[in-house]
């Protein structure tokens, strides 16, 4: 009976998810192809988020994300470190003020792909409490599971990493469009060889790319339903130079591991099923 129960929730749960939808953002992105990149439209992009950490009594950005359900975060597992203490800001597009669209949220839960390597660097963050959706946050789309996108797809990077190699962090979001190299051509020798594996994504390579602080955010791919999807997460660049030929962007594949997603996300929704139920057996739900 509690099992039928548990499902039954899970069901509502999902359907709520659901009913706000993913990868619609109010604010179209700019279609940009400016080499290097440019600064994004505000809001454009409404499901990356900044992670942060904490350093005497001040926070400083680290890594990007993507927020994929309500109290749930996408990011890179090597943007994680023991010991430190992070937040996640939402709906953010300048640094270097406070704004009014902004939503500041501890984080509950920290969990990084069991096997953790440049192989699966992937990671999850629950939020202590769920994102309020709005134009300025809203969720991405995670694509369908093995879902490969051909040669050539043009997608987003979006991040406030550094301008260009050993260059100033922005203040404002960043987007540069990226074309996909498909597995065949970035495993190359002379393009990124045996450093690619079949879980992750190429994009760029014409000297456009992601560079360090970008690091856990989201490669943005339109599909075909004019929704947005997160198909990689960003991970590793060339360690020489962030905007190389023949050394595109590399992602953590997004659709190499949603089973794993499945499976994180749907045992915390029971443990938090759980930690909700009264001594008399009746339940008390107020968050997801």
């Amino acid at each position: 009976m509690v099992l039928y129960f548990f499902l039954f929730l899970l069901v509502v749960v999902i359907g709520v998810v659901g009913s706000y939808g993913c990868g619609t953002p109010e604010i179209e992105p700019l279609p940009g192809r400016v080499v290097n990149g440019e600064e994004a439209r505000p809001h454009s992009w409404p499901w990356q988020i900044s992670l942060q950490y904490k350093h005497g009594s001040r926070w400083y950005h680290t890594c990007g994300g993507t927020l994929i359900a309500p109290r749930w975060v996408l990011t890179a597992g090597h943007c994680i470190f023991s010991g430190d203490i992070y937040r996640i800001v939402l709906g953010k597009h300048d640094l270097s003020v406070q704004e009014d669209t902004e939503q500041i949220r501890d984080i509950l839960r920290i969990v990084v792909h069991p096997k953790w390597s440049i192989d699966n660097d992937i990671a999850l963050l629950k939020l202590d409490k769920a994102a309020v959706l709005s134009a300025s946050v809203q969720m991405a789309c995670v694509p369908h599971a093995e879902e490969i996108l051909p040669h050539d797809t043009p997608c987003y990077v979006s991040g406030w990493g550094d301008l260009y190699t050993h260059g100033p962090i922005p203040d404002k979001l960043q987007q540069a469009m990226l074309p996909v190299v498909e597995y065949s051509v970035c495993s190359q020798s002379d393009w990124w060889g045996t450093n690619v594996k079949p879980t992750m994504v190429c994009a760029g390579g014409d000297f456009r790319s992601s560079c360090h602080g970008d690091s856990g955010g989201p490669l943005n791919c339109k599909g075909k339903d004019g929704k947005w999807f997160v198909q990689g997460v960003t991970s590793f660049v060339s360690s020489t130079n962030c905007n190389e030929l023949k050394k595109p962007t590399v992602f953590t594949r997004t659709s190499a591991f949603n089973n794993w997603l499945d499976e994180i996300m749907t045992t915390f929704v029971f443990k938090s099923l759980e930690s909700h139920m009264r001594d008399d057996g009746l339940w008390l739900i107020n968050e997801y």
